[in-house]
């Protein structure tokens, strides 16, 4: 069965009922406390995951009897069904005036239970982010392939969601979403927004990449790129005029050079890389430290790569381990380093130089440079 057969929105009839859903007031909680996830199981009390940490709700732990009630609510009879022979599925609840959740209602050990994730309608501005203000310059692009890069839960849907919101508020444009699950919801304001869910609105990546062309999009955002036929009609995009937003897991610019020829077989990826080094206008690359200042629960790292004739080159010229030196070359024309990112964390006092030094490429070179001794000058460059 595809994932469009069973991922659907919770029963329209069932939830308009009037009488409220007994998770309800869950929801309500995470919202309130500012939480991304709750987790509901039974024999013990529910989660809620805020930040880096699960937290317990205080209260009794839930019997069998109750979850499964509550998971029952929840679904129309042919989702039960469902239920029923494949042990999981996914929902989608939408909470009247406030926040959206993408639910997976699934068997563990014998008992049921619920996993919901929020989907917030906050999205920050690039100073709350504590971003770099180029990444306003990148969000003004009109044509290109934009790729934001790290490990997971690096915080790569919200750097892209800023980056939407920004076009969002400063042009008349038709933005288009295909995502898997939808992370931020949008409201239409100089620009009209079409977000599109995998398994709720379209079946897969490349259904929604198939018919994307018939929807006059001027902006578009892959929320994953998992295989070389999606990466293909991302770069197909971005040919055709279009700006291209798109998120993939690696470490740095060059691993995310890399981590997309991997994906296509070696006989295609000298082609790849002459398509790469037309359309690829900006790689961000980031990871969520731990902050030591009061305002904030984690800041990114962020290392940057702007296209420009070098780094054409390199890529084309198969010279990807090169790119982060020609990073720290330029960085006076936008891009940035690691290592600089690091070191200003570290001098705002946002970050412990121990959380630095673990995610450093090179931690003899940050701990000279937090000393005023530049490594240009040492031979440790790329030691």
């Amino acid at each position: 069965m595809t994932p469009d057969q069973h991922a659907q929105p919770i029963d329209e009839q069932d939830a308009a009922s009037g009488k409220e859903l007994k998770i309800e007031p869950y929801f309500r909680a995470v919202t309130k406390v500012g939480g991304s996830d709750l987790h509901i199981k039974s024999g013990t009390a529910p989660h809620i995951r805020v930040g880096t940490v699960i937290r317990s709700v205080r209260q009794d732990p839930l019997p069998f009897e109750q979850v499964a009630e509550m998971a029952r609510e929840m679904m129309s009879p042919k989702q039960r069904e469902f239920f029923e022979a494949n042990g999981n599925i996914d929902l989608a609840y939408e909470m009247p005036g406030s926040d959206r959740f993408r639910l997976n209602i699934y068997r563990q050990r014998g008992t049921i239970s619920i996993s919901a994730r929020r989907v917030t309608k906050e999205i920050p501005d690039f100073k709350t982010l504590n971003l770099p203000p180029i990444l306003e310059q990148i969000a003004n692009y009109h044509q290109g392939l934009v790729l934001v890069s790290g490990p997971t839960s690096s915080g790569k849907s919200t750097t892209i969601a800023c980056m939407l919101e920004h076009i969002n508020k400063t042009r008349s444009c038709h933005i288009v979403t295909i995502e898997d699950p939808i992370e931020y919801l949008y409201e239409d304001k100089r620009a009209i927004i079409s977000q599109r869910e995998i398994g709720i609105d379209v079946e897969t990546f490349q259904t929604a990449l198939k018919y994307l062309p018939r929807q006059d999009p001027d902006v578009v955002l892959i929320g994953e790129m998992r295989d070389h036929q999606t990466f293909q009609a991302a770069l197909q995009v971005a040919e055709t005029g279009h700006l291209v937003f798109g998120t993939i897991h690696a470490s740095g610019a060059a691993q995310t050079i890399g981590r997309i020829l991997d994906l296509f077989p070696d006989e295609r990826r000298d082609l790849i890389r002459r398509l790469l080094s037309f359309n690829l206008r900006a790689v961000v690359c980031q990871r969520l430290l731990p902050s030591i200042a009061k305002d904030f629960d984690r800041v990114p790292a962020v290392e940057i790569l702007l296209t420009n004739p070098s780094v054409r080159q390199f890529i084309e010229e198969r010279r990807d381990e090169e790119l982060p030196e020609l990073i720290r070359t330029h960085e006076k024309s936008g891009m940035q380093s690691l290592i600089k990112s690091l070191l200003e964390l570290i001098e705002k006092e946002y970050i412990d130089p121990r959380s630095a030094y673990e995610v450093a490429p090179n931690v003899d070179e940050l701990k000279m440079e937090m000393k005023g001794i530049s490594s240009e000058h040492t031979g440790l460059m790329g030691r």
